[in-house]
């Protein structure tokens, strides 16, 4: 908040920070990073000013702890142009998680922001076969694994016999739960989890 207030009106906490503020950045920066829609001459120690003519603070600019700063969609199109694929997709898997934004959701911001930095790598990153919304780090990491080995993109996340599950593939009768033994330690949850793979009987 000070960072914004010192940089006066229209100042917005934006890229790293506005990541770190919503909890779903990764990346260590020394500056406090901000966006201005209009120029800026004075230098502050610690502050990282990005100037930005196009920023929309009605589209673009929201609330947090009472904090100006960018929406959780803009600040991934805004964090896409540093980041590697494996980078972005955790943070999309961050922002799913908090329920601050959707695919869905990033696809139509993207749509409205064509031509934009940012844009392009996130609307590919989002297009790629094998993304899907997931948990865990361990579950990112399995997905590209499975569709090496010919497997179809599994359904995420899904309830099975009453146990939600990691990765299913209903037409398999295939359940992958990628947690290791810290959630399925004991004989029951091991038991739980082959019990998911069989299919409920549909009623006459």
């Amino acid at each position: 908040m000070a960072a914004a207030l010192a940089c006066g009106d229209g100042a917005i906490l934006s890229h790293s920070s506005a990541a770190a503020l919503w909890r779903i950045g990764f990346e260590r920066r020394d500056a406090i990073e901000l966006s201005l829609p209009s120029p800026f001459q004075k230098r502050h120690r610690g502050l990282r000013i990005h100037r930005r003519p196009s920023l929309n603070l009605d589209r673009d600019l929201t609330r947090e702890f009472g904090i100006p700063v960018t929406t959780p969609g803009h600040t991934l199109i805004d964090m896409a142009l540093r980041l590697d694929r494996a980078g972005v997709e955790r943070m999309i898997n961050e922002a799913d998680k908090y329920n601050l934004a959707h695919p869905p959701g990033i696809r139509r911001a993207l749509d409205r922001r064509a031509g934009e930095p940012g844009v392009a790598q996130l609307r590919r990153i989002l297009d790629r076969r094998t993304f899907r919304l997931t948990k865990e780090e361990l579950e990112r990491r399995f997905l590209p694994l499975a569709a090496k080995a010919g497997l179809p993109v599994p359904l995420t996340g899904q309830w099975v016999n009453e146990f939600e599950v990691d990765f299913y593939w209903p037409d398999l009768g295939l359940v992958v739960e990628t947690d290791g033994l810290r959630y399925h330690r004991t004989p029951a949850d091991r038991l739980a989890i082959g019990s998911a793979t069989r299919p409920t009987p549909l009623p006459a």
